[in-house]
């Protein structure tokens, strides 16, 4: 990846080898290779069979978890925060186990309504709850740095799967409480 981006720097005309550019090829390719490691994590590997026997059948919920990801149009950040719930039905997930879920999915090219998605499927097929919900609201530079250089705007996409995309009532009652 190195010689690629000195390729970069070399196309915009400035000069790798310039005292503060000597080492940015390397830099660069490394600080890529940390914001697209979720490439190198899996479902099962993150989970680390950390589901457990509950009773709990009523709505749990993890909110503003900060999640920064890279538009696959632009290769540009995007960020901002997930807010994941779901009823369990007799199992329930390890609490940090689904930031690192966000994170493993965040951590790939991404287009934010592809990583609500994944994020909603991935808890539901993990936790076979009664529902999940995803809402994710992000901030994406391809929008601020270029193009409509819009600097307020904020993207929000929701994924509703089960009851809480079947139940009124428990959609209600998710989007009141992350709110």
């Amino acid at each position: 990846m190195e010689q690629y981006y000195r390729k970069i720097i070399e196309g915009i005309g400035e000069d790798p080898d310039r005292e503060g550019l000597v080492k940015t090829p390397f830099r660069a390719a490394r600080a890529f290779e940390f914001m697209t490691q979720g490439y190198k994590k899996n479902l099962q590997d993150i989970v680390n069979n950390a589901i457990y026997a509950s009773k709990n059948d009523e709505m749990v919920i993890v909110k503003n978890i900060e999640l920064y990801s890279l538009c696959e149009h632009h290769l540009l950040p995007f960020f901002g925060r997930a807010h994941v719930g779901y009823i369990p039905k007799g199992k329930i997930i390890g609490l940090s186990k689904i930031a690192r879920i966000v994170d493993m999915y965040a951590r790939r090219l991404q287009v934010q309504e592809d990583l609500t998605r994944q994020i909603a499927r991935s808890l539901m097929d993990v936790t076979h709850a009664w529902g999940v919900g995803v809402v994710i609201e992000a901030q994406h530079l391809c929008m601020m740095m270029r193009g409509v250089e819009k600097q307020n705007s904020v993207m929000k996409t929701s994924c509703l799967l089960g009851s809480f995309r079947d139940k009124e009532a428990t959609r209600k009652e998710f989007l009141t409480l992350i709110q």
